[in-house]
């Protein structure tokens, strides 16, 4: 399925190039066997969880498996499966996030998860309206610690994440509520991107 972003979202065209940066990185991500990490806080936690979803099964496409898998699977069970991409929400991980926040420090536990969980070849997708939200801006500095390579969605102006990622996405508007309503069509685009890619 392709969206007409710019079309539908014409005030998004000054982030063609970005998103199309986001979009290559995406792709050769996957292609080398690597994962997404996402983090946010708040509404942007619940997009982290939206687009796990999106990569996890199919978006758009039913993403069937298919050749040796298939077989290996038995049609009755892999025509109740779909293809994935990895990907990890971190603010879902609840038990470890409430135990790190206590234990530890509530500002590193992205960063603390990263550490965890990533690898190089990876990518760090981090969600935060201001683009200076600490725990993400603190993740995103342990990713570059650990070559793990980093998106960064974010509103309008100047942020602390725009020194420490790799693409940034931001979104022509200020208040919260309205960066985030041009956030997920953005995701939505990049996660239709990758699906044809890979599945279409």
């Amino acid at each position: 399925m392709k969206i007409a972003l710019f079309e539908h979202y014409p005030a998004l065209a000054e982030q063609r190039e970005a998103l199309e940066q986001a979009r290559k990185l995406l792709i050769d991500t996957f292609a080398h066997g690597g994962k997404v990490l996402l983090c946010g806080n708040g509404g942007s936690a619940a997009d982290c969880d939206h687009i796990a979803g999106e990569l996890l099964k199919g978006f758009a496409c039913k993403r069937m498996l298919t050749g040796e898998l298939r077989a290996r699977m038995g049609e009755e069970l892999a025509d109740r499966l779909q293809m994935g991409l990895p990907a990890i929400s971190l603010p879902s991980q609840g038990a470890i996030i409430s135990a790190f926040c206590n234990d530890v420090d509530a500002v590193t536990v992205y960063a603390q998860l990263t550490l965890a969980l990533g690898k190089q070849g990876d990518v760090l997708w981090c969600i935060s309206t201001s683009g200076n939200s600490q725990n993400c801006v603190q993740a995103a500095r342990a990713a570059r610690a650990l070559g793990v390579r980093v998106i960064a969605m974010v509103g309008e102006g100047e942020c602390a994440l725009d020194g420490l990622a790799d693409v940034v996405l931001h979104a022509p508007e200020k208040e919260t509520y309205r960066v985030q309503e041009y956030h997920l069509p953005m995701y939505h685009w990049l996660c239709a991107e990758v699906e044809n890619y890979f599945f279409d």
